[in-house]
């Protein structure tokens, strides 16, 4: 129905600016296209390297220590096959949360996608709307614009006829008409997403370290291979191709492939496999930042509650007669276009009424807490929250905190007298008190127990009376909850709102600066922040949270900004989609350990032997045997596993606890086995039996700690691949380039081993304490620049 007194264009007119390429597409979409995932799989530093590396092995002739490339062919294609198969499920399930926008085109009121705008389009835009395009207002009826993902500027800004509204702008208040003068790439948002992305990026420990490790790596390579081959070159009794085979052996060790695939590919599927929980992901960072929250802040309506409410006392606050009252009513409740739960409630319980003429309207702004009208010869009336409308009338708002404690929410309805252009109603005479109920969602209890469970706060932080919400959250059983603060008397200073936020569960009265500042502080406090909201007013603190979840069925402001969006709406589906995102980090997180064991002692084992001019303890056949059982085939499988536990910050750090004393253990025992070769007459064949069974030895003692705790698949893991590294040594040797077990040197690998096994006990003790020793440091320093609380 189109109640605007405009025809729009026609069809022809919007087909002939489609075929003029005059429409609102733009090159900004997340979603990859077929050809950029192969070229991001295979036309990358490593790939490039690893077959510069098997054309010198392949011109030496000994092309069995080529293997390693048909390992870097399979992971390239398993990982674009992957990455296809999620685009063509995020591309078909994406269509259900294509922003719409209201267009007129002959005559008629249409919803039509953002895309489809076309220049000189008429579009109707109301509260909660996102501008698709820049456009110029035609008619406004209280029209206010947050330009905050723009500017910067959080204020409100009141937009008239002939103003300009800005794409990527959203309406906080009002209604209106708007012609467009700017589609696509001219639109300023779309300039300004070229120069910087508006919203914060959700945050990434984990990528942002395997970033730097690669970095570090990939500099240090070329020298240290280049050493390494003069160094070879140098020892006597080698070959140039043998020396060219050390080299590549080394160099291959340093190269954390696996690591980086592992990563990428976990992210993708786990993009899929929330796009099946009905979880949109919007950014891939976002599913490390969600399993790393471990305060969630979130509205009450929509998550607490189901957010259907009903009008179910109407308490009269003066003389007035109670006709009169639901006249007012009648009139006030239908002549405001945006549409929300409570204005659907008032609807239902008041009939309209079409025989007054509204003067004047100021609309509703989660800011102001209220909306008012003036009516031709009936006076101005003003509904909202009283403890903003009447602050000082103590005896109203006891009676407000009467039905407050009971869980239902109170609206005041006053007489006044209003100021159409500042946007504030004045001189406030209560009328009656609207009195609303809200249902609590019956999912709600199993939720916040599973939060608790999983040792993720819950906050709730809403715009209605916090009395009203600590009683639903209560009853919805949020430990806690019964801790509530009106946000009205949080300090405005950040240092002490810091301090201030910790001590509640429940924040009421809020308004969207303060849910903003709310998120703030809690990161300040060193936690990892996620967001629940879909309104308009959660915006800015959706913008800023470490990991911000939109609604579906929420406003196109908050699904724009927010890194993911709930497909069916349900705050319940959190526990799925949290347990997901715990699964996918922490199994990376594990595994992570796998590959850094082997790119630390890689290094270190070139380093050394540069130093000591000796050749290099390792061939690449030996090393793509030992990466295979022990680093390839166990990261695969545990990645797969379910195992939701909590993630804690310190990615490296947790990593670093395995890998390190492994590496070091590998280090030693490898140089020590080259010290001790006398014992074997110096029989290279020998040491290279000892570094190949001592180094899959060192490397399952890593499989072993990644696996831990212990249940049955971990213990048949850690059996069955030491069972099959020895099989491939005992059954093919030679092709291993080491000689059969069954030789009387053979017998030193049991000593060998055992010593292996407590240096790596010794190693990860001293690394453990060590930690430890700098987190308490740490902690015991940020104790001391806390401001302390006088005696009382």
């Amino acid at each position: 129905m189109n109640k605007w007194n405009y025809h729009g264009l026609s069809v022809a007119e919007v087909e002939d600016r489609v075929s003029l390429g005059r429409s609102n597409k733009s090159d900004t979409s997340a979603s990859k296209s077929k050809k950029d995932i192969v070229k991001e799989h295979t036309l990358t530093y490593f790939n490039f390297l690893n077959l510069f590396l098997a054309i010198l092995v392949a011109c030496t002739g000994q092309f069995k220590n080529m293997t390693f490339m048909f390992i870097i062919l399979i992971n390239t294609a398993i990982g674009i096959v992957q990455e296809f198969r999620v685009k063509k499920l995020i591309d078909k399930i994406s269509v259900m949360t294509v922003t719409q926008t209201d267009v007129i085109r002959d005559g008629e009121l249409q919803k039509v996608a953002v895309e489809d705008v076309v220049m000189d389009d008429i579009i109707v835009v109301e509260n909660g709307n996102q501008i698709c395009a820049d456009c110029t207002v035609l008619e406004s009826d209280g029209i206010e614009v947050n330009e905050s993902m723009l500017t910067g500027e959080s204020k409100p800004v009141k937009k008239k006829p002939g103003d300009t509204l800005m794409s990527g702008s959203y309406l906080v208040a009002g209604s209106g008409v708007a012609k467009v003068f700017h589609v696509g790439e001219d639109n300023y948002a779309v300039s300004l997403a070229k120069k910087a992305r508006v919203k914060k990026r959700a945050s990434s420990e984990m990528q942002e370290t395997i970033k730097k490790i690669i970095k570090i790596d990939g500099v240090l390579l070329i020298p240290v291979g280049i050493l390494l081959y003069l160094s070879q070159s140098s020892v006597e009794g080698i070959t140039t191709g043998d020396a060219v085979v050390n080299t590549v052996a080394g160099v291959i060790g340093m190269i954390p492939e696996g690591l980086v695939l592992l990563t990428s590919i976990s992210f993708v599927l786990g993009v899929g496999r929330l796009a099946r929980k009905k979880a949109l992901v919007q950014e891939m960072e976002s599913i490390e930042a969600l399993a790393r929250v471990n305060v969630l802040c979130l509205d009450k309506t929509g998550t607490i509650t189901t957010g259907d409410l009903d009008v179910v006392e109407v308490v009269p606050q003066s003389d007035t007669p109670p006709e009169r009252i639901e006249k007012i009513m009648g009139e006030f409740s239908y002549i405001f276009d945006d549409v929300n739960s409570t204005q659907e409630a008032l609807k239902k319980r008041f009939p309209q009424s079409k025989e007054w003429k509204t003067e004047a309207k100021i609309p509703f702004s989660s800011d102001r807490k209220y909306r008012a009208a003036a009516f031709e010869g009936q006076g101005a009336f003003v509904l909202g929250a009283p403890e903003f409308l009447q602050s000082e009338n103590m005896e109203l708002l006891e009676k407000v905190n009467q039905y407050s404690a009971e869980g239902l929410r109170v609206l005041l309805l006053g007489s006044c007298k209003i100021d159409a252009e500042e946007s504030v109603a004045k001189e406030v005479s209560p009328l009656a008190l609207i009195i609303i109920s809200d249902q609590i969602r019956p999912e709600a209890a199993d939720t916040f127990a599973y939060f608790k469970e999983q040792e993720v706060a819950i906050k709730v932080i809403s715009g209605d009376n916090p009395v009203t919400v600590s009683n639903i959250a209560v009853k919805a059983g949020l430990e806690g909850a019964e801790h509530y603060i009106d946000a009205r008397n949080l300090p405005e200073e950040f240092g002490e709102l810091c301090m201030e936020v910790e001590k509640y569960t429940v924040f009421g009265r809020v308004k969207p600066e303060q849910k903003q500042n709310i998120i703030k502080a809690f990161q300040a406090n060193k936690n990892v922040v996620g967001m629940v909201g879909d309104g308009v007013n959660d915006v800015l603190a959706l913008k800023d949270a470490d990991c911000g979840i939109a609604m579906a069925a929420g406003s196109d402001a908050a699904k724009q900004v927010a890194h993911i969006v709930l497909l069916d709406s349900n705050f319940a589906s959190m526990v799925n989609i949290v347990g997901e995102g715990r699964t996918i980090i922490s199994n990376i997180e594990r595994v992570s350990a796998l590959y850094l064991t082997k790119t630390i002692y890689s290094i270190l084992l070139c380093v050394i032997f540069i130093l000591l001019q000796e050749p290099y303890p390792f061939i690449p056949i030996q090393l793509s045997w030992i990466s295979g059982t022990a680093i390839g085939v166990p990261s695969f499988l545990l990645t797969l596993e379910q195992n939701q536990q909590a993630v804690s910050r310190g990615f490296l750090r947790q990593v670093l606890r395995i890998s390190l004393p492994a590496a070091l253990t590998m280090v030693i025992t490898i140089v020590m086995t080259q010290l001790m070769s006398g014992f074997w007459n110096g029989d290279e064949m020998m040491t290279s039996t000892y570094n190949l069974v001592l180094g899959g030895v060192i490397s399952m003692i890593v499989v072993y700690r990644v696996c831990q705790p212990m249940n049955h698949f971990h213990r048949l893991l850690c059996t069955v691949l030491p069972v099959v590294f020895l099989a491939g040594v005992l059954i093919a040797p030679g092709f291993l380039s080491v000689y059969s077990l069954m030789r009387w040197e053979s017998l030193l690998l049991i000593p060998m081993t055992c010593m292996a096994i407590m240096l790596d006990i010794g190693f990860t003790k001293a690394i453990c304490w060590c930690y430890d020793m700098v987190g308490k440091l740490k902690q015991k320093r940020f104790r001391a620049r806390q401001p302390q609380t006088p005696a009382a």
